[in-house]
């Protein structure tokens, strides 16, 4: 019984990537069973990340950014991954610092699709899969501060939750730091997550200017130098401006 239940979510599950975005109704009819049936398998999925709902119609459901964790060749049929390997093992190289690439799931929060390691004994880990909230984050702000204005106001009415006592949690410190974001053309984070973790992060566009993810630079406290912000800043710029020529074919 447990066994058909797992692979009628699976196929619930492709279903849902095959048609995205697609209401229960649908569903219902494609698969012949029972609408609870089919609701009660989208909000499981839901819950674990697998699934969504869509944000312009919550009654109908796409693939949520786990999907993407798990396999993130499935992103832009496998292009960012590609097009950002290289220079994400060039900034390490570069740093030895740990690079990572995340993917924002709608406003809900970005996840992290890729990491590349560096050699010191101490260092930043994030795993596959890991999820952070936008606001929190370099590679979360990097990402909010090219969004259009609505997005912003909708994720700061949404509330925003203080991690840390330096958390841009208040609507005009996140505003101006977004501002700030898009005359540097890079996202810092002191501490304003995860205690001990510094990062910079800057975002990859698409043709149309939309950030498609966050490629970071993440370092202990320890080894933080302020007086090399502006220089790093500027790497992990350059190498998502690199990823998103690539994407592009240039």
């Amino acid at each position: 019984m447990e066994m058909k239940s797992v692979t009628r979510s699976l196929r619930i599950l492709e279903a849902v990537a095959q048609h995205q975005p697609v209401t229960v109704g649908e569903l219902t009819k494609l698969f012949g069973l029972p609408k609870s049936t089919v609701q009660r398998t989208l909000v499981t999925l839901a819950e674990a990340g697998w699934l969504r709902a869509n944000r312009k119609d919550t009654t109908r459901w796409e693939i949520g950014a786990r999907v993407l964790a798990v396999r993130p060749a499935a992103l832009q049929g496998s292009s960012l991954f590609a097009a950002a390997r290289e220079p994400m093992i060039r900034l390490r190289d570069t740093v030895n610092e740990t690079i990572h690439l995340s993917v924002p799931d709608a406003l809900q929060c970005v996840v992290v699709v890729d990491r590349v390691d560096c050699d010191h004994p101490v260092r930043t880990f994030h795993t596959i899969g890991d999820t952070s909230p936008l606001h929190a984050t370099a590679v979360g702000r990097a990402i909010l501060a090219q969004l259009p204005k609505q997005d912003v106001e909708e994720l700061i009415a949404q509330g925003l939750e203080r991690f840390s006592d330096t958390t841009p949690a208040d609507p005009d410190e996140l505003r101006a730091e977004l501002d700030r974001i898009r005359a540097d053309g890079y996202a810092v984070n002191r501490n304003q997550y995860r205690p001990g973790v510094y990062a910079l992060a800057a975002p990859v566009l698409d043709e149309n200017g939309t950030p498609l993810a966050a490629v970071a630079i993440s370092m202990p406290d320890s080894r933080y130098d302020v007086k090399r912000e502006s220089e790093w800043g500027g790497l992990v710029a350059g190498a998502a401006e690199e990823i998103s020529g690539r994407l592009l074919g240039g």
